[in-house]
């Protein structure tokens, strides 16, 4: 590895940086974009990228490439050799890189210029720069508003869930992908963008300053009959051990609701520190390189005596996942809600001759039972495509909590 920063993101992907011993999950779907920009495509996730493990740096360029790779996976030798000559020709490296690892059948290959990488940096401490939108697409193609985060330009713009998205800067987005969008909507602190929406059928356009904006990836709730909520928009750093002390906070006798809802994954190093305030040591999940077998394991004393239920539907993926995963398997948690997304395989990074970033597929993750999630998910033990929450609480009833 040429010095590759701590890949991060939310983009997810277990990443075994040996040499910064941080292990990330990355979720691939947009420049950085998921959790940075407030954008996660969940109408069209497969599209869009999705989340993925990706194990960093355990090899030299040389010996991964004499590994054998997975099917549906790029040679980064030719990734890197046609990122080359583009570059000699003074064309994009980039895109001569992205055209060979699409015509690989790398689902989740993606590359990335120095600016989009270094981009994940500031995903993974919940930070980023936009105007605070998180944008969906829809079927048909359109770009709608999601969420708007309390107190950022969007916010203060009077934008809401709801609005259509038309363009950004005088670009169309219908039909885009949301790493596009997310492309339109970064840039420096301070910086215009111009934002044409409709709603209701009337069009507006807002101008809007983009701003250093910050998410708090762990909220804690108490709900009646002592029920702690601890919700993990994500997993950045410093959210494991958040969710430890909520645990630890919680009053005596209460029961848990870990919300994993819409939760794109984050670092892996902060999911196993998640898992460990629910688990005493043990493994919480194995993963491989080109064929090299690795192992995950939480830390010893966490509380494994109070009643727990995960919270899971189809925007749970990656590091998530691997946390419900990791908790199912060993009887620890009961999993409520909709099968999660599915994103388990492996992608490592090599720097290119141009310094754009190829992540290519090179193994995937498995829970302690051994299922890989990979395009399966994990299909909770009680189904509630409506109302999990109450329904999470009766279970929660069943295991003695409450009066």
């Amino acid at each position: 590895m040429l010095g590759l920063p701590s890949i991060p993101p939310f983009c997810l992907r277990p990443r075994d940086l040996r040499r910064g011993a941080v292990l990330t999950l990355a979720f691939i779907a947009a420049v950085g974009a998921a959790a940075g920009t407030g954008c996660w495509d969940r109408a069209d996730a497969v599209g869009a990228g999705g989340g993925g493990l990706t194990a960093t740096g355990a090899q030299t360029p040389a010996a991964a490439s004499e590994a054998p790779r997975e099917g549906g996976t790029a040679d980064r030798e030719a990734v890197a050799r046609a990122a080359a000559e583009a570059a000699a020709e003074g064309k994009s490296g980039k895109k001569a890189a992205q055209e060979v690892v699409s015509r690989s059948g790398d689902r989740w290959g993606m590359v990335y210029d120095q600016g989009e990488y270094a981009a994940f940096t500031d995903d993974l401490d919940g930070r980023w720069t936009g105007v605070g939108l998180w944008t969906e697409r829809r079927q048909d193609g359109r770009i709608d508003v999601d969420k708007v985060q309390p107190g950022s330009p969007a916010a203060r713009a009077g934008l809401r869930a709801g609005d259509r998205l038309l363009s950004i800067d005088g670009n169309a987005v219908t039909g885009l992908r949301i790493c596009d969008v997310v492309a339109l909507l970064r840039g420096e602190a301070g910086t215009p963008v111009v934002l044409h929406l409709t709603r209701d059928g009337a069009d507006r356009t807002e101008t809007l300053r983009r701003e250093q904006l910050r998410a708090e990836p762990v909220t804690v709730r108490e709900l009646p009959g002592g029920i702690t909520v601890i919700k993990v928009a994500s997993f950045t750093r410093g959210s494991g051990e958040q969710v430890r002390a909520a645990v630890r906070a919680a009053p005596a006798g209460a029961g848990f609701l870990l919300d994993l809802r819409g939760n794109p994954g984050g670092l892996v190093t902060e999911a196993v520190t998640a898992a460990s305030a629910f688990l005493d040591g043990g493994l919480v999940a194995t993963y491989d390189v080109r064929g090299t077998q690795r192992a995950l394991y939480a830390s010893p004393g966490g509380d494994t005596a109070r009643p727990l239920v995960a919270l899971v539907d189809g925007g749970t993926m990656s590091a998530a996942e691997l946390v419900t995963g990791a908790l199912q398997d060993r009887g620890r948690a009961v999993a409520v809600g909709t099968r999660t997304f599915g994103k388990g395989s492996v992608q490592m990074p090599t720097q290119l001759p141009d310094g754009s970033v190829a992540e290519l597929t090179v193994g995937t993750y498995r829970t302690p039972a051994g299922r890989s999630l990979d395009g399966d998910g994990i299909t909770p033990d009680l189904a509630a495509p409506d109302g999990a929450e109450e329904r999470a609480r009766t279970v929660l009833g069943g295991l003695g909590v409450g009066p």
